[in-house]
């Protein structure tokens, strides 16, 4: 790690970022800082004790909480992958700190080699560009869901979507049309590196997309499918705000929660408490999240 002063998560320790083994993958978990989301779009399902409860056990206010952002740096042979590149300075101050950790690591953005969106929301791909428009990572070839593409990209987007989903829109088309000459579409089942598979985890986005890599055990890079370790875990059946397709996303996190408990499956979720890597335990109709 190099001497630069790594910007981390709250409540992780100053000694350095999260780092794990997994078959032939090297991954550190870096911070882009965190997002605060409000109740109703945390959980819109829960009553006002059940929302209180759960603030104050993330750390959050009366209305809201600060969910952390957990970004993946793989190494893998002559490759160094990111999987999704952050928010930059297009969504909350809070977070947009990737270019800063990856310099606190010893990593120059220009030594990236592939990136991997898992969906275009702004605090997954915002971080693309820099305040200039250049890339942040201008060696890179970057890879989406051709489905993630087709929805966000759509010149009809204002008459096809509902006004909430516009800005979105408009931020995805600003970071996948930055980098359309270096872009390849991707679709379930395809494989970007050797053990590193692109699995369909749709509805929180209609073309979002998990990572499954091979080791001993799978390990599955989630992105935003279960979007938090408490709220998501405890609350199988409850919807999140941010989810485009409500129902199919509900029904995907649902599957992958009890196929990450039946089979012991690893997983590392974006906004799960840092570094976001653990197993499911079943608990009833419940499931909890198990560091490790």
């Amino acid at each position: 790690m190099s001497s630069e002063k790594a910007i981390l998560p709250p409540g992780v320790l100053a000694g350095g970022f999260h780092e794990l083994k997994h078959g032939r993958f090297e991954i550190t978990v870096l911070s882009d800082g965190y997002i605060t989301l409000t109740s109703d779009i945390l959980m819109p399902d829960g009553s006002p004790d059940e929302r209180q409860s759960i603030l104050g056990r993330l750390g959050g206010d009366a209305d809201s909480a600060p969910l952390q952002t957990n970004i993946p740096l793989i190494r893998h042979g002559s490759d160094l992958i990111l999987v999704d590149t952050g928010a930059g300075a297009n969504f909350q101050p809070t977070d947009g700190r990737l270019a800063e950790n990856l310099s606190a690591v010893g990593v120059d953005p220009a030594s990236i080699t592939k990136v991997i969106f898992t969906h275009v929301h702004p605090d997954h791909s915002g971080g693309t560009t820099k305040a200039d428009g250049s890339l942040l990572f201008p060696n890179a070839y970057y890879y989406v869901n051709e489905a993630e593409w087709s929805f966000w990209t759509d010149p009809d987007y204002e008459t096809k979507m509902p006004g909430t989903l516009h800005a979105f829109a408009r931020g995805a088309q600003r970071d996948l049309f930055a980098v359309k000459d270096r872009l390849t579409m991707v679709k379930p089942g395809d494989e970007i590196v050797s053990g590193l598979n692109v699995v369909s985890t749709r509805g929180h986005t209609p073309g979002h997309i998990s990572l499954e890599l091979a080791g001993d055990g799978n390990l599955l890079i989630a992105g935003d499918v279960i979007p938090n370790n408490i709220v998501s875990f405890e609350n199988p059946k409850w919807y999140f705000g941010f989810d485009t397709d409500p129902d199919i996303a509900l029904k995907n996190r649902a599957a992958l929660l009890d196929k990450a408990s039946n089979e012991k499956l690893r997983m590392l979720g974006y906004h799960w408490t840092y570094p976001g890597v653990g197993y499911v335990e079943r608990e009833g109709a419940e499931y909890r999240f198990v560091r490790g």
